[in-house]
């Protein structure tokens, strides 16, 4: 049974860091272009609402749905493609959109299959980022906010589907049986 912790990282730190420091970083580096925003859902749907409104040049959105969780607080290693991708993105500036990178396992993944379609231009962008915890040799182009090895939930990260509607990053702590 697990309880939730401590804020890690506040909703006000996560807009001006994640949200309007990233946009900023992408607007100046997409002046004048097109962009294909892929949201990896469930986790991303909440970042990249956010982020897309502060997007200052053309955007299509879509989404891809793939799982490597389960109800598990560790990645299985495998990554599941629920849900593709609707639009063609040959040609297309594109832009994956990830709550945040662990093991880097499902980006790698996305990135290599976004890759055989051959895009313009291919770059990832996560609201979080826990480098210390690769298992594959992968980074984002646009990261947020360096998070330590907790497991977090909110602002779209969750367990077990719970929790991603929370404002801010709080810790997920084991509970020796005690409820909230």
């Amino acid at each position: 049974m697990y309880k939730l912790g401590d804020v890690v990282v506040g909703r006000d730190e996560i807009r001006k860091k994640a949200v309007l420091g990233l946009a900023a970083r992408i607007n100046e580096d997409y002046a004048g272009k097109e962009v294909t925003v892929i949201g990896v859902l469930k986790g991303a749907m909440i970042f990249l609402s956010d982020l897309v409104r502060e997007l200052e040049m053309p955007v299509c959105i879509d989404f891809i749905v793939v799982s490597s969780y389960g109800v598990e607080t560790e990645t299985s290693g495998v990554v599941l493609l629920v849900k593709d991708i609707d639009s063609d993105i040959e040609g297309k500036h594109v832009l994956i959109v990830e709550d945040m990178i662990d093991t880097g396992v499902t980006l790698k993944y996305l990135k290599e299959l976004f890759e055989s379609r051959k895009p313009a231009t291919l770059k990832v962008c996560a609201a979080f980022d826990k480098p210390e915890r690769r298992k594959v040799d992968l980074s984002a182009d646009y990261a947020g906010i360096r998070l330590a090895d907790d497991f977090v939930v909110g602002y779209g990260l969750d367990f077990a589907n719970m929790y991603r509607n929370l404002p801010d990053l709080r810790a997920l702590a084991e509970d020796s049986g005690a409820k909230e």
